[in-house]
């Protein structure tokens, strides 16, 4: 009996608004605030007190910048199907009216006379605060765009070398699984259309170019790997999994995990004469949620992570990539067994239906 198909959805996992939430871009806001308040401050207007003026125009501002980011994080989840374009123009739209009402609340709780300009009337000054958020939003969308463009070639350009990498890894599982196949053709042909059936699977998903999917399905494209292995090296093989009853919500790059398990049975199962154990386990914490891959070490080579090759390095560097740096692989030895864990954002979850 065939699979059920496999649905696939382009959905990213890391998008524009989520590298403002992170405590770089943050500390650059607020950095970015006190200039503009000193660039204020110095310049020509005949104030009397430059220190007064700039203590003022910093809190001003930073209310303004902060409020507006805080508008926009609680809004993250509606804004996340938007396309870039409609949420620039409501991040400016912010800015600007923000921009205007903290300077009314400024000038409720200050009285009139609440900032130094000699001569400037309160309509030329709501004037002037609107022209100047408008013009610093601009500009701040303009440098952001720029840093998300050179961002998504910076992926790209890493994703084709790490599609190149992968490359070498996929002839020599796809030559295995055709001899096993052809093996099974005449004495289990049941078997045999079932496991060229999965291998389709498995390398429409890989040919199916970056992408993101759901982690459940992740682990499907998982259970036909091992089901393929497990024809190959029958009871040497034995495959221990550890789920939920539900699996989170969280979204991954495509054959991310896939590698992992992949290289657990190349550089354990396959070079241990009895075979060995393959365990995956996913557990949850208060902000990740964590994919763990585990086999058994050959006795006798050194326990060092990178031996585990091309796989270990191409899965993290993509989850690293596709989650701005949120998700990560991390790898370990622990006494005789070979632990590589996947930390994946919940950040990252799939919209519900």
């Amino acid at each position: 009996m065939r699979p059920r198909p496999l649905q696939h959805s382009g959905l990213p996992t890391h998008r524009p608004l989520d590298a403002l939430w992170q405590s770089r871009a943050l500390a650059w806001v607020v950095l970015a605030g006190e200039c503009l308040a000193l660039v204020l401050t110095l310049a020509p207007g005949g104030r009397h007190s430059y220190w007064t003026y700039f203590a003022l125009a910093s809190l001003l501002i930073q209310w303004i910048t902060l409020l507006s980011l805080g508008m926009l994080y609680v809004a993250r989840e509606r804004l996340r199907l938007r396309s870039p374009q409609v949420i620039a123009r409501l991040a400016l739209a912010l800015l600007v009216a923000n921009a205007l009402l903290v300077s009314i609340a400024a000038r409720a709780i200050l009285g009139p006379s609440w900032i130094d300009e000699p001569g400037l009337s309160w309509g030329g000054l709501i004037l002037r605060i609107g022209a100047l958020a408008t013009v610093v939003g601009l500009l701040g969308l303009a440098a952001f765009q720029n840093h998300w463009a050179a961002r998504k070639a910076a992926v790209r350009a890493k994703q084709a070398d790490l599609e190149s990498l992968q490359a070498r890894i996929r002839p020599h599982f796809l030559f295995n699984t055709l001899n096993t196949g052809a093996a099974l053709v005449h004495r289990n042909p049941e078997r045999a259309e079932q496991l060229l059936l999965d291998l389709a699977d498995l390398f429409r998903a890989a040919l199916a170019g970056p992408r993101d999917i759901p982690l459940e399905e992740e682990l499907d494209l998982v259970r036909r790997y091992l089901d393929i292995e497990a024809m190959r090296f029958g009871e040497r093989l034995r495959v221990e999994w550890e789920l939920p009853a539900e699996i989170p919500r969280v979204r991954v790059p495509a054959l991310s995990i896939q590698p992992l398990v992949e290289n657990a049975i190349r550089h354990g199962v396959e070079r241990i004469e009895r075979g060995g154990r393959v365990e995956i386990t996913l557990s949850e914490t208060a902000r990740h949620v964590l994919v763990r891959v585990r086999n058994a070490l050959v006795l006798g080579d050194a326990p060092r992570p990178h031996s585990h090759g091309v796989g270990l390095s191409a899965s993290q560097a993509r989850i690293e990539a596709l989650t701005g740096g949120v998700g990560s692989v991390e790898t370990r030895t622990e006494g005789e067994h070979f632990v590589a864990t996947v930390r994946l954002p919940k950040l990252s979850t799939a919209p519900r239906p």
